[in-house]
């Protein structure tokens, strides 16, 4: 019998490998992300995946990840804190950021070219305990983070592991299992947030608690996702 995880120590093993250069399949609450901590590895993710030129890296944070990279005003700062803080709801948030950050000086120009578009960096913040232990990990080393979900391109989230393409789970060096993830009912990883702009660029996890938090609270209104034809 398992018992419980062992959520530190799990997120240490794990933060080893990619320190190391390693690639990690790791358990986000909106489901499993294919992570790399260097331009070698992130290079592999991306080719495997088989991505677009046009499809970013998004780094994985938490609130002090998020206070040291971004540069946003009042009003974005309230909106993210209203959604991860008083909500308690996974965001991935867009913003301008501080190139000058040690955590993304530590990039190399061609990885941070494919994390980053018009001096912003995505960010995913709050998705989950494992998230969060790495994340202070990763600030703690000044070692960034980044990947996007552990799938080959366009096929969908995956909220186990067992459901993730050989192809993408043989790229791993290591693959932290921690059953079906939280939001699964989705079927979509975060919500991604300009906050910048207030701009949706992509409807996702808890997509309408967001966007009631944005209209009750900020007179902010998002246009809801595109019904399919």
């Amino acid at each position: 019998m398992m018992g419980r995880y062992d959520i530190e120590g799990d997120a240490q093993r794990a933060f080893a490998v990619l320190q190391r250069g390693g690639i990690a399949i790791l358990p986000m609450d909106v489901g499993y992300s294919l992570i790399g901590g260097s331009e070698t590895a992130l290079a592999r993710i991306f080719e495997t995946k088989g991505r677009a030129v046009s499809k970013l890296n998004a780094m994985i944070g938490d609130q002090a990840v998020h206070e040291a990279i971004h540069r946003i005003d009042r009003r974005a700062h309230d909106v993210v804190q209203a959604i991860t803080k008083d909500a308690d709801l996974p965001l991935g948030v867009i913003a301008p950021c501080d190139p000058a950050h040690p955590l993304l000086t530590a990039l190399t120009a061609r990885s941070l070219a494919g994390s980053s578009k018009d001096g912003t960096v995505a960010l995913l913040m709050n998705a989950g305990p494992f998230h969060a232990a790495i994340s202070r990990l990763s600030l703690a080393a000044g070692h960034p983070l980044f990947g996007s979900s552990a799938n080959r391109s366009l096929q969908g989230t995956k909220f186990r592991v067992e459901d993730i393409e050989p192809e993408i789970a043989a790229i791993a060096d290591i693959i932290v299992d921690h059953g079906l993830r939280k939001y699964h009912a989705y079927g979509a990883s975060s919500t991604l947030l300009d906050v910048a702009n207030m701009t949706v660029v992509r409807h996702g996890a808890c997509f309408e608690l967001i966007d009631d938090i944005l209209r009750r609270r900020f007179a902010i209104t998002l246009p809801p996702p595109s019904q399919p034809q």
